[in-house]
């Protein structure tokens, strides 16, 4: 059974409130979320290295070159095993992640053994970034408001590494960032328009609006 015959709405913990709209909804690549949040590449090249490590070790002691490969070879299953594991890894974790964008908040709903819901509103939201990986796919970090914390444990790999005084939440690995980004800008202004009448807290919003659509500041991934 799949993680949505447990949800009223695919992605919700429940439906969606009276005059909130759903403006999208989508996943992380696989790979891209294998590459990026599990290190499938990092792996890869530690392996390339041990094993150029161990063939060079052979050689220097004397040993033949058809020897030197045999030794570098016979870490080969456990290499191979290490990155199929990530794989499996990254692919469920890309098929039980579902991130969605309302007119209000943002919720991302991931967890391969225990599904887990976060919910975002857009008033929590200070600012927001693209960032690209040259392959198409892109990250989107949300930068929460002073006093919003969020545990970084609780919502890793979609959290921006290295920040963990401030976790910042991410939509990682999206098949379109651009026009998500553009989608998320436009839903936070107009958000910001309806927080700005008496009694409601007013966003900056132009500052994000700039964030999303232009050059943002290098993020690590």
């Amino acid at each position: 059974m799949s993680d949505s015959e447990f949800e009223p709405v695919p992605g919700l913990p429940e439906r969606l409130p009276a005059g909130e709209r759903m403006l999208w909804q989508g996943s992380p690549h696989w790979l891209g979320l294998s590459l990026t949040a599990f290190r499938l590449r990092a792996i890869a090249i530690y392996f390339a290295l041990l094993a150029l490590w161990r063939a060079g070790s052979m050689l220097y002691d004397g040993a033949s070159t058809a020897a030197a490969l045999d030794h570098a070879i016979a870490i080969l299953p456990l290499a191979i095993g290490a990155i199929a594991i990530l794989l499996v890894i990254g692919i469920t974790s890309a098929r039980t992640t579902l991130y969605t964008i309302t007119d209000r908040r943002i919720v991302m709903r991931f967890g391969m053994a225990l599904p887990l819901t976060v919910n975002i509103p857009f008033t929590q939201i200070d600012a927001a970034a693209v960032a690209h990986h040259g392959d198409g796919l892109g990250d989107i970090t949300l930068s929460l408001g002073a006093g919003e914390r969020i545990g970084y444990l609780m919502i890793w790999p979609h959290a921006r590494p290295w920040k963990y005084a401030r976790p910042e939440p991410m939509l990682r690995s999206l098949p379109n960032p651009d026009g998500v980004a553009a989608l998320l800008a436009d839903a936070l202004a107009a958000h910001a328009g309806m927080a700005s009448r008496p009694n409601q807290t007013a966003i900056t919003q132009p500052a994000r609006a700039r964030n999303l659509h232009g050059a943002p500041a290098p993020m690590a991934s």
